[in-house]
């Protein structure tokens, strides 16, 4: 199956980091006069369709913005070679996603880790979402630069970076501390859960510790994207 990368940002990125681009697909009409002249200083090749075409290549839902890249698929990094190349550091964050199903919140989240420097995103290869155009869109380009790691087991994984000095922060509603009142320098892990039913019981259990964040109102909870963005940015704070 053919992986498309669409929209103006996230093409645009990926452009200016001149990494491969089989074929730029342009929408008769729009204005891509920019994309054309990147795409042949690259030599690039580029195709121009109609409104028609367009549909019958990405979907009618699709917000490709008349531009569409097609591109190389994906390729993961490593965990061990993630935690070899952070071994030295001080400080690490890693972002974990279990059972995350919508592409929005993991676009959202790799944005969120590019943002804050996050050493990779974590996420299982069943029962969850993978990268998808509408994840490269919503991540605005930040699916080229930060590290992506796809695993078969979460608990595993979890496990073996605890024994490479992590400790693991999950997020959970109830029977939780104030994420405020966490020590989160070092070496950390920030696990989120599912949109609807959270972490599963065997990741919580290889958790250190659980953070909830307030809530004031009639709502019990954030998106996991933002959860995610304001517990990473408080590791972020405590650094500094």
């Amino acid at each position: 199956m053919k992986q498309y990368l669409y929209g103006r940002n996230p093409v645009k990125e990926r452009l200016s980091q001149k990494k491969v681009i089989h074929t730029l697909y342009l929408q008769k009409g729009s204005d891509t006069s920019n994309f054309e002249k990147l795409a042949k200083e690259q030599n690039v090749p580029v195709v121009m369709l109609d409104k028609g075409q367009v549909k019958a290549l990405v979907g009618g839902e699709a917000n490709h913005q008349g531009v569409i890249a097609h591109i190389p698929n994906y390729t993961f990094s490593s965990l061990i070679t993630v935690i070899e190349d952070v071994k030295d550091k001080e400080h690490s964050c890693i972002i974990v996603a279990d059972g995350l199903e919508d592409p929005h919140n993991l676009g959202a989240i790799l944005r969120i880790a590019d943002g804050a420097g996050v050493d990779a995103v974590i996420f299982g290869k069943h029962r969850s979402v993978s990268l998808t155009p509408t994840v490269a869109k919503v991540s605005a380009g930040a699916i080229e630069s930060v590290k992506i790691i796809e695993v078969v087991n979460i608990s595993q994984t979890l496990k073996t970076l605890k024994d490479a000095g992590y400790w693991i922060y999950g997020t959970e509603v109830n029977n939780a501390i104030d994420y405020t009142k966490a020590s989160l320098k070092g070496k950390v892990v920030i696990v989120v859960g599912s949109e609807g039913q959270g972490m599963s019981p065997l990741v919580k259990k290889h958790c250190d510790v659980l953070l909830s964040i307030p809530m004031h109102g009639v709502v019990d909870s954030l998106n996991v994207s933002v959860a995610c963005g304001i517990l990473v940015y408080e590791v972020l704070r405590q650094r500094s």
